[in-house]
């Protein structure tokens, strides 16, 4: 015997050992996976999942640094936009008085103007007390919807995870048919009936294992979460049929134990060497900037190595289990003969691989042309999700609405306020929203600035405690020299003064009467709503919005043109 010849006999000697531990130890592995299966079961329920793709993003990108600001910097509340179709303008007004009178709204916008009521449908844009990520503002949301019960309503926003619980219902829709599909072509390509469940518990086995372990990551994607089970099918079916084959194959002369000892000997490299090329495949994604890559790829490269273990240690015992029953439900097949397949492979095989390789150059050549979308509103499907429903029908009566948000160092009005001016004279944008251009009252803006008359005009409060206001003011600014040149021409942004009369107040400094009370803690909700979302102790938070679609060509030279000029301004 050379060389050669021996070290294959060593090879299947030791092969021949493994599976026959494995096919005589059945009840061993019966038993272990039978605890996995029930650890499993309960260990589902701890696997936290992330419903931001967002969180993905490399730190490295814009993007992510800017979301990494706004979470530090800014609160952002929850918001909704409610379209209530087929009601007159008076119906429309009754309902905003309704909504008013939610402690949990904070801002309610609505007016007769085709911006909020057009074609017999009004439009209130809903702003809650609570932060967009707390579950209180969810529970507001779901007591508009009570009090709206009986109209028809649809319901627009970024609160809760509308996209995490679309693709979960979706796929859930998806593993059942994927589960029916899989049954009939079992049941269609077999050649017993008893291989069908023998298959079925090997994949359902290794499917539950992998639901079961995903906590193990500590944080998984919702998209691997929800999709990693039916590309784990997609994936790993091959290597079951492929072990099953290669029983009955192996007992056509030899009996159930010997062929099932035989098959899994031969099956085990041959199953492995299949499973590299795909797990090679995986381990490219790891090398994906955007994070959701390696989440995915480690998430179904676990599923594949559960499912060579489902295959390699479960399917043996299933099929000790089933063997005489797989003998005794033989059929014949449902698949006819189709050698005509094979006779014209063989004559046309001069031809085909020429048309291959032209075809392979134009594919090249057309790929590079196709059109990528990175949002939902670009993407168009015959069937369209709930929350897609909902957006169309918003935009037809009042317009789509695409904002972005900029993000520029604190601390000078001015120079926000010109950048807000220029943006707005802008034809890509619609108009701006800033601490700048916001009204403040009686048309004075937030960032307006006053002097100690101006001040105690607006609020009609004596000036004599409105100069003491200003002097305090200064004093805590350490502006000194605004005390000894006089207050006559002393002016303080009004959201500034405002807050600190608020503080001043509140900590017993400065008296009011009852009804400038009221205009005080009236005027410093709405003023410290707007500090919370648009002010941060670092940056300062600009809402852009456009006219320009949410992605494409001119929308990306557009931000690109504003980021370059935004730098050569800096």
């Amino acid at each position: 015997m050379d060389e050669k010849q021996k070290k294959g006999s060593e090879d299947g000697g030791f092969m021949i050992k493994v599976a026959t531990f494995i096919v005589d130890r059945r009840n061993l592995f019966f038993l272990l996976f039978g605890i996995a299966l029930i650890f499993s079961v309960v260990s589902m329920n701890w696997v936290s999942v992330e419903n931001a793709l967002s969180a993905y993003l490399p730190d490295t990108t814009e993007t992510s640094q800017g979301l990494d600001r706004m979470e530090e910097q800014f609160i952002t509340y929850g918001t909704a936009r409610v379209m209530v179709t087929n009601i007159p303008y008076e119906e429309a007004d009754k309902i905003y008085e309704e909504l008013s009178a939610f402690d949990s709204i904070i801002m309610l916008d609505f007016d007769n103007t085709k911006d909020h009521y057009n074609n017999f449908s009004a439009l209130y844009s809903i702003t809650f007390g609570y932060e967009e990520t707390d579950d209180r503002a969810l529970a507001a949301l779901d007591e508009v919807r009570a009090v709206l019960d009986g109209y028809d309503i649809y319901v627009s926003t970024s609160m809760g995870d509308a996209s995490a619980e679309q693709l979960a219902k979706e796929m859930s829709v998806i593993s059942v048919l994927v589960a029916i599909v899989v049954v009939s072509v079992l049941l269609f390509t077999s050649q017993t009936w008893a291989e069908v469940p023998v298959l079925l518990l090997t994949f359902c086995s290794a499917a539950l294992i992998t639901k079961g372990t995903n906590f193990m990551m500590g944080t998984i994607s919702f998209v691997s979460d929800s999709v990693t089970i039916v590309l784990q099918l997609a994936l790993s079916v091959d290597y079951a049929v492929i072990f099953c084959n290669r029983y009955k194959e192996e007992h056509q002369a030899l009996d159930i134990r010997e062929a099932d000892i035989v098959a899994l000997s031969k099956a085990i490299p041959e199953i492995s060497s299949s499973s590299l090329t795909t797990v090679g495949g995986l381990i490219a994604m790891m090398f994906m900037q955007f994070g959701i890559g390696s989440d995915m790829a480690l998430c179904l490269i676990r599923a594949i190595v559960l499912s060579l273990l489902a295959v390699f240690l479960l399917m043996p015992g299933l099929i000790m289990l089933f063997g005489k029953a797989m003998d005794k439900t033989r059929h014949k097949s449902f698949i006819p003969d189709i050698p005509f397949v094979g006779r014209f492979a063989y004559k046309t095989r001069y031809i085909v691989p020429p048309l291959f390789l032209v075809v392979l150059v134009g594919a090249y050549i057309i790929q590079s042309h196709c059109p990528y979308v990175y949002g939902y509103t670009q993407l168009e499907t015959p069937v369209q999700s709930d929350a897609m429903v909902v957006d169309e029908m918003i935009e037809e009566s009042f317009g789509a609405e695409n904002f972005v948000a900029l993000v520029v160092p604190a601390g000078n009005y001015e120079k926000e306020k010109k950048l807000l001016k220029e943006l707005d004279a802008r034809p890509e944008v619609d108009h701006s929203q800033g601490l700048a251009n916001t009204e403040a009252m009686d048309g004075y803006m937030l960032t307006d600035k006053l002097t100690a008359r101006d001040f105690s005009e607006l609020l009609e409060l004596d000036y004599e405690i409105a100069e003491l206001l200003y002097m305090a003011y200064a004093v805590n600014d350490e502006n000194y020299a605004k005390i000894v040149n006089g207050f006559s021409n002393y002016s303080v942004p009004l959201i500034d003064i405002f807050m600190f009369l608020y503080d001043e107040v509140d900590e017993g400094y400065v008296t009011l009467d009852d009804e400038l009370m009221d205009t005080l803690e009236e005027a410093h909700t709405k003023m410290q709503i707007a500090l919370d979302q648009l002010q941060g102790e670092a940056y300062s938070r600009m809402l852009v919005y456009l006219t320009l679609p949410e992605e494409g060509d001119e929308t990306f030279a557009f931000l690109d043109e504003d980021a370059r000029e935004r730098q050569h301004g800096a």
